[in-house]
């Protein structure tokens, strides 16, 4: 499969608790949820309470079979921990363990970045853990930079960076 097969969509009610269940399982398949992570397990889990107070992608292949999926805020919505005014965040990119390395990440993201120009938002933020080195290549590559300033920590053992990307077409 290459990336033309993947179509990115708006997320369907109906597909929530497998949205939820692919998010889970690609945080857990890369390590990043540890024996302190029950509430950010379930926060993973819970792609139904992001369809309701958040915009939820999906990456799908031709046969709409669920890849990947990723969450977008906007400033004081009830997922958005470090946006601003004129900003969209995006969070919880995840792809299945057994899509990677086909381009569904990068369709997301992508995908979030049209989803801040037609928002007319000039800028797409997100934060990661420090230990996602493969997101933070992708990342990069794609163009978004360090933003220091905004980096934080959720609890005593996560430290999480933030990036940022201007849009200056939006």
């Amino acid at each position: 499969m290459d990336a033309s097969s993947i179509t990115v969509r708006s997320a369907r009610a109906d597909e929530v608790d497998e949205i939820g269940t692919l998010t889970l399982e690609a945080y857990t398949a890369d390590g990043y949820l540890g024996p302190d992570s029950t509430g950010y397990a379930a926060s993973l889990a819970d792609a139904a309470g992001r369809l309701r107070s958040a915009e939820l992608l999906v990456a799908v292949d031709g046969e709409d079979t669920l890849l990947g999926t990723v969450t977008l805020a906007l400033p004081g919505s009830d997922y958005a921990e470090i946006s601003r005014e004129g900003e969209l965040e995006f969070r919880m990119l995840a792809v299945s363990p057994t899509a990677r390395n086909r381009g569904i990440g990068e369709a997301l993201i992508r995908a979030v970045l049209d989803r801040a120009r037609e928002l007319g938002l000039p800028r797409v933020v997100l934060c990661s853990s420090q230990n996602m080195a493969p997101a933070h290549r992708l990342y990069q590559r794609l163009g978004f930079t360090r933003l220091p300033d905004r980096d934080w920590s959720p609890g005593p053992k996560v430290r999480l960076i933030a990036f940022e990307l201007d849009l200056p077409d939006a």
